[in-house]
C-alpha cells in the first residue's frame, strides 16, 4: 500500500511499503511535475518516490521544515498528507530507509525557483541535551 485515507476528504496519506524503517515520523516535500524528474536525477539518498500527473513527492524525517522555509512553488506536506490525485510509488530506495536527504532536497527547491536559502540558526543553536 502507497497511500491510505487521511479521513479528511480529497487527501491520503503516502505509506512506504512494508520494510522500511519509518521511525523518524514521515512528512513529504511536493515540487511539480515538470521539475520532478531533474530533482530526482540530482539527490544523493532520492529515498521513496511518488508521483501523480500535477506533482511528485519525496518522503523526509518527520520535522525536515524546522527552521526552513520551504519556496514556492515547492509544498511541504507535514504528516504525509497530501492532496488526493491518485499518488503513486515510482522509486522504491535500496536499502531500508524510505527518506530523501532533506538538505539537498530543500537546495534543490531553492536552485529551482532561484530562491535563495533562508534558514535560521533559532533557539536550537548550542543547545546539548545531555541524559
Amino acid at each position: 500500500m502507497t497511500t491510505a485515507p487521511t479521513g479528511a476528504e480529497g487527501e491520503v496519506r503516502l505509506v512506504p511499503p512494508a520494510g522500511y524503517r519509518t521511525h523518524l515520523g514521515c512528512d513529504a516535500v511536493g515540487v511539480p511535475a515538470r521539475h520532478g524528474f531533474r530533482v530526482l536525477s540530482r539527490l544523493p539518498a532520492k529515498g521513496c518516490v511518488y508521483a501523480d500527473r500535477d506533482w511528485w513527492w519525496w518522503l523526509v524525517p518527520e520535522g525536515s521544515d524546522l527552521d526552513l522555509t520551504w519556496p514556492l512553488p515547492s509544498f511541504y506536506a507535514p504528516g504525509a498528507v497530501i492532496p488526493d490525485r491518485g499518488p503513486r510509488l515510482i522509486h522504491r530506495p535500496d536499502g531500508t530507509s524510505p527518506y530523501a536527504a532533506p538538505i539537498p532536497l530543500y537546495l534543490l527547491a531553492c536552485q529551482l525557483t532561484g530562491t535563495a536559502p533562508n534558514w535560521t540558526l533559532g533557539a536550537h543553536r548550542g543547545r546539548c541535551a545531555i541524559d
